[in-house]
């Protein structure tokens, strides 16, 4: 088995480096490649259907994802000439399955509350809750989304964002809670969607993005 990392690396690099794995084997055999978000996934998918490849992917932890490929039989031998060729036609086909990265890479959006605003208390949690399924419908979206304070409800069970939260999820954005936040409120067993984060990981964040966004 060969076993590739394309963990942080953005498509088309995952099925290019998949395909070229594929390639080493010169036969059957199985390729595992390890990549960091759904989307990534899927795009390898895609191009496991095309080749008519055997694959099972399954989720090892947050950010990392395992896809195995199964290949049953070899191509067969080619000259130089059709490599070449082969090269490049597997360029073109990787590029195809990718499914556009549509993170913004240096935006970051910061959730202190799980309200919107100041006034009416009912109001505020309509707003957050609008402001969370719009941000699904931006045609660009952040790269990560920090929850911490009264903001820890959000990702946490009985949350009304948590469906949209998934979706970002699903197609890479980061979602990360205060994990001191979560002991304080009681929540620590009820996340339900992102991973748990530490102050120091918070103030990196914020201070490396190029651009924050606090509703």
């Amino acid at each position: 088995m060969i076993h590739v990392n394309a963990i942080g690396d953005a498509c088309p690099i995952p099925v290019v480096k998949t395909k070229n794995a594929i390639k080493e084997l010169q036969g059957s055999g199985q390729v595992e490649v390890w990549v960091d978000n759904e989307i990534a996934v899927q795009n390898l998918a895609k191009m496991a259907k095309q080749k008519g490849y055997g694959i099972e992917a399954r989720k090892l932890e947050e950010q990392k994802y395992s896809v195995l490929f199964t290949i049953e039989k070899a191509d067969g031998t080619v000259n130089q000439e059709q490599a070449d060729s082969q090269e490049q036609k597997a360029q073109v086909e990787a590029e195809t399955v990718c499914t556009p990265d549509s993170r913004s890479r240096d935006s970051l959006v910061v959730i202190s509350s799980d309200r919107m605003g100041e006034g009416n208390e009912e109001l505020g949690h309509t707003l957050m809750k609008g402001f969370l399924y719009a941000l699904t419908q931006q045609d660009e979206l952040p790269a990560c989304i920090l929850f911490y304070n009264g903001g820890a409800r959000l990702t946490c069970e009985g949350s009304a964002s948590l469906e949209d939260l998934r979706m970002m999820e699903s197609q890479g954005v980061e979602i990360l809670t205060c994990g001191t936040c979560l002991n304080f409120y009681g929540l620590s067993d009820k996340l339900q969607v992102g991973g748990v984060t530490n102050m120091y990981v918070i103030a990196e964040k914020m201070t490396q993005a190029g651009r924050i966004i606090k509703p």
